[in-house]
């Protein structure tokens, strides 16, 4: 099942050459952006950029902050995490590729002294107890069938008092997702949760949930916004369409439905160890 995530989000490969030849043929050099600029392609969560500062505010992170950011993905959190905060970011990701993307994304923008990134399980993190203040995973746990597996690691890598900050797809009372998704293009590496089970499953690893926000109207409004622009979204001409391919739009498309009928929802929840 792990492959078929990976493979899911490989994206066919050589990712950030790719990325870097769509730049290029756009008169811009990798080497000349900021991490803000890189927005359209590796904050592909909802509500982007704008949904990451949201998170990092309620972390009370200074620069000395130990953070792990769980399903890191191209990178596009921990950078602004790094880039804010000034705080160094350890990112892990199940897909190689995703991993190798990210650092070199964080290359071109001159933060690899503060981000790196490993491959890796989130169901079996390779970190000592206590490793970090600080962990993060913004739209990962849909693709982990052992949620209570993972939720026990962030625990355990965790210290005492550090903050764990989730935003994550969970099941709606609407129905069934439909399928492809930008996470799965089938259900069976699908595995939402839904509220009430996302509770159970954080207060028994052991965390105090502090907040708990159901911003789905937000992630409606701001993917219908998107939807009715014709063009990349701000000023990177590479968007997210790279990675996932020709069916991208369907993926949109069954988004937009599932947000208006509630068959899917974006939740965030504080926690502290």
């Amino acid at each position: 099942m792990n492959h078929k995530v990976s493979t899911h989000y490989s994206g066919g490969g050589s990712l950030a050459d790719r990325i870097a030849v769509g730049l290029r043929k756009h008169g811009l050099d990798p080497g000349d952006l900021q991490a803000s600029d890189l927005e359209a392609v590796d904050e592909f969560h909802f509500r982007g950029r704008a949904a990451t500062l949201e998170l990092l505010a309620q972390m009370d992170m200074t620069e000395d902050s130990k953070v792990l950011d769980v399903g890191s993905g191209l990178g596009g959190v921990a950078r602004t995490i790094a880039d804010v905060v000034g705080c160094h970011v350890t990112g892990i990701d199940l897909t190689p590729e995703l991993c190798d993307a990210a650092t070199a994304m964080s290359r071109w923008v001159k933060l690899d002294d503060k981000t790196e990134f490993r491959q890796g399980d989130a169901t079996n993190l390779p970190f000592r107890d206590n490793r970090f203040d600080r962990v993060v995973t913004v739209h990962v746990a849909m693709n982990i069938r052992q949620k209570d597996r993972m939720y026990d690691e962030v625990w355990r890598v965790l210290e005492q008092g550090g903050i764990f900050a989730i935003y994550d797809i969970l099941q709606g009372e609407g129905g069934k997702m439909s399928y492809p998704a930008p996470w799965a293009e089938e259900p069976s590496i699908s595995h939402l949760a839904t509220p009430g089970e996302m509770e159970t499953l954080l207060s028994g690893a052991g965390f105090k949930i502090h907040q708990a926000d159901d911003s789905t109207r937000a992630s409606l409004g701001w993917l219908e916004a998107r939807t009715g622009q014709s063009g990349p979204s701000g000023p990177l001409p590479v968007t997210i369409e790279l990675l996932f391919g020709e069916r991208f739009p369907e993926m949109v498309s069954n988004q937009l439905r599932a947000l208006q009928e509630r068959r899917m929802l974006t939740y965030t929840y504080i926690c502290e160890a």
